[in-house]
Order: structure tokens, then C-alpha cells, then sequence
């Protein structure tokens, strides 16, 4: 995924609120924008870390720039939760997600059952393959980490995956990894552990987990490779 205009860049003040954070542009001005992530964003929120933000022409939005990624280290991490999707639906239309390479339709955000939607859906003759996908920002000793914070909602889709794969059809969790300061990924047992057993029980039901790491740049973001992932 290449960004369609160049995105503007700024020092982290502050987040805050959940969706808001304050940004100091280079002329020394402050500017608050919209911060499209509902987690904590352990470990990719310090202050004073350099930031990319775009401008949407959207002229009814309250807050028009949206915050995309910042520096921690020498690495990009990618925050904007709600391009998650196209990334990953992206990559499998391109052929760059080796268990998914032979279907005949890609849709997105499918009703499920009464009040659950899962991210793609993809056909093949009769075969349905569901699809989750979760933005993964949190890394700490080299592992990659989901969630940042309890998800009940994350919850409910391993258990929807578990409940379609019951039914004859394929179900797969899969964790972007938006960030190149990994080499593994594991689920934050600490963080979530109903989450973390929920995820194990999934696996031991025929639940496919998959881990991929994205290249994040103030030009793109990219699905470059499969990590290895921890259950243990």
C-alpha cells in the first residue's frame, strides 16, 4: 500500500482521549489530530518521538489530519488501525500470503451470524475461508505482541472463527505486524490472558494463526514476511 500524497511529519506532544493527540509542526506551532487506534499504544507513544500524519479533504471532519506512524528507535511503527485491512486484503489479492493463494472472490467486513462481522471472506467453488485480521504495534524483548490492552471484542472473533470452522469452513487470525523490531510473534498473556487461552483453545480447534510482518515507510507499508508464532 503506497500512501497518495506525501505525508506531513511532526513531534509527538502527547495522545490522548483514545482518538486525539497533539503534534508540534516544524515552525514550532502545535496541532492536534485524530489518532486512529483504540489500543494503548504501549510502547509506540512516547513523547518527543518523531510522528507521520496525513490530511485528509474530507471537509466535515472535526480533526482532519490523522496520525499514521511513529519513530521508535530507528523503526516505523504503523498505528492507523483502520488501513489494517486494506494492507492485508491488499497482499492476498497480490498473491504475497503463500496459505491463501488460490480463491475465486475477495470481500470484505461479511456478516457472520447476528451481530458479528469478520474482516474478508474469501471464496473458493464452494469453500469459504474467514478471515480476522488485528493490528499488531506492541513488541517488547523481540516479540510481537497482541493485544495492548483486554479485548472482549478480539474475544468474540476467535470464538465466531472457532464456530465456522465447526461448520466446514477455513478460519484464520491473522496479526499484522506493523513494525520490523520483531522476529516472533506471541499473544499478550499478561495483557489479556482470556484472550490468550481463547486464542489456544482456537488454535486446538483448527483456527490457522498467522503472523506477518509489514515494512513501514513514510512512503508505504508493505507485507514483507511470515513470523514465527509462539503459543507456548
Amino acid at each position: 500500500m503506497y500512501f497518495t500524497s506525501k505525508l506531513e511529519q511532526a513531534v509527538l506532544i502527547r495522545r490522548y482521549k483514545r482518538f486525539l493527540a497533539d503534534v508540534r509542526l516544524p515552525d514550532g506551532s502545535t496541532l492536534t489530530i485524530h489518532c486512529p487506534n483504540s489500543g494503548s499504544m504501549r510502547s509506540c507513544s512516547e513523547p518527543g518521538s518523531l510522528v507521520c500524519f496525513s490530511q485528509s479533504s474530507n471537509p466535515k471532519r472535526k480533526y482532519p489530519h490523522t496520525l499514521e506512524m511513529i519513530l521508535v528507535g530507528a523503526t516505523w511503527v504503523g498505528i492507523n488501525t483502520s488501513r489494517t485491512n486494506t494492507i492485508v486484503a491488499e497482499a492476498i489479492l497480490n498473491k504475497e500470503i503463500a496459505e491463501v493463494i488460490e480463491f475465486d472472490e475477495l470481500r470484505r467486513e461479511v456478516k457472520t451470524s447476528a451481530g458479528s462481522r469478520l474482516d474478508i471472506m474469501l471464496t473458493a467453488a464452494d469453500h469459504k475461508t474467514y478471515i480476522e485480521v488485528k493490528n499488531c504495534s506492541l513488541v517488547d524483548d523481540g516479540y510481537a505482541l497482541f493485544p495492548d490492552a483486554v479485548t472482549a471484542r478480539g474475544t468474540k472473533h476467535l470464538n465466531e472463527l472457532i464456530r465456522l470452522v465447526k461448520d466446514g469452513h477455513t478460519g484464520i487470525i491473522f496479526y499484522l505486524i506493523q513494525r520490523l523490531d520483531a522476529d516472533r510473534f506471541k499473544p499478550a498473556a499478561d495483557i489479556d490472558p482470556i484472550y490468550t487461552e481463547t486464542l489456544r483453545t482456537a488454535t486446538s480447534q483448527g483456527v490457522l494463526v498467522l503472523a506477518y510482518q509489514a515494512a513501514v515507510t513514510p512512503e508505504s507499508i508493505n507485507v514483507v514476511k511470515r513470523l514465527p508464532v509462539i503459543l507456548d
